[in-house]
């Protein structure tokens, strides 16, 4: 019962908790996976991180989504999703389940590629080699985009009232700034490819473009692979014959019949037989033959 009852908590949850609960899911069986058979995360998760060298990633291009759900430390989940919870809520008041998860994945995968191209372009970078992972883009993308396109809503701080576009300006100076000699250069990377793409979205959506559109349709024929099709119930179709039609009106010719001899018989019961027009008269003398 109990396992019945989180199955249906997880169906009918919104999708940023869908979301939250993935990541969460995904942390813990890496972690005790790694522990419980004595194995390295690094290599662990090596084929699902994005890596930064073109010969890498060509091999692996899954990684580009991947990496976005694989977080190693708990307090950059922890960060990631309270963000995720928090900015969630603004955006599906205003918006379907379905854009809500465009913005997120379409986040996740600009900031691979702007974290995949620095690395490959900029000499400051030809020296270093790693590996990408967590959902800060894909957050990031979300803030962003709700900040653009509400950029003055307002929200309780602790002691202070701020607007969403602070939140989001905030969020990209300070990576910006750390950005020149950061130990986490591809990280902010990532992050400013999610804010990059959250901005440009909501600035194309307020003008009636929707350019996440194409990625909707794909995530629709990619849920139409994993749902299953269920066979249209049979239905009886019961044809009408014209003896069913026929003995139909004649029932209710009948019952039309019987209903104006009770009528008379009620009006000679009030008043007399005298009381009858001719017609009523001949009516009844007919039906008194049939009978």
């Amino acid at each position: 019962m109990a396992a019945n009852n989180l199955s249906y908590q997880f169906k009918t949850a919104s999708v940023a908790i869908k979301l939250i609960v993935i990541n969460l899911a995904i942390f813990l069986v890496v972690n005790l996976v790694a522990f419980l058979f004595d194995i390295p995360r690094e290599q662990l998760t090596a084929w699902f991180v994005l890596p930064d060298s073109f010969g890498e990633f060509i091999l692996q291009p899954w990684s580009f989504l991947t990496y976005s759900f694989l977080h190693f430390g708990f307090w950059h989940l922890f960060w990631n999703m309270l963000w995720l919870y928090w900015f969630s809520n603004f955006i599906l008041n205003l918006f379907s389940a379905k854009r809500f998860l465009a913005v997120y994945l379409l986040g996740a995968l600009c900031g691979g590629l702007l974290y995949v191209l620095s690395y490959n372009l900029f000499p400051v970078f030809s020296n270093s080699r790693g590996y990408l992972l967590g959902a800060s883009a894909a957050v990031t993308a979300i803030v962003v985009f709700i900040a653009t396109y509400t950029p003055n809503t307002q929200v309780r701080i602790i002691f202070f009232t701020v607007k969403l576009w602070h939140i989001a300006a905030f969020f990209v100076i300070k990576d910006l700034v750390q950005l020149p000699g950061s130990g986490n250069a591809g990280g902010l990377l990532a992050h400013l490819g999610g804010a990059l793409l959250g901005y440009v979205y909501a600035l194309q959506l307020a003008k009636g473009n929707d350019i996440g559109k194409w990625f909707e349709t794909i995530m629709d024929k990619v849920e139409a692979w994993f749902t299953p099709r269920t066979k249209k119930p049979f239905k009886k179709v019961h044809r009408t014959t014209p003896h069913k039609t026929a003995r139909s009106k004649k029932t209710e010719d009948k019952t039309g019949y019987q209903k104006k001899v009770d009528a008379i018989l009620d009006k000679i019961g009030k008043s007399g037989y005298d009381s009858l027009t001719k017609a009523e008269k001949d009516f009844l003398f007919k039906a008194g033959k049939e009978d």
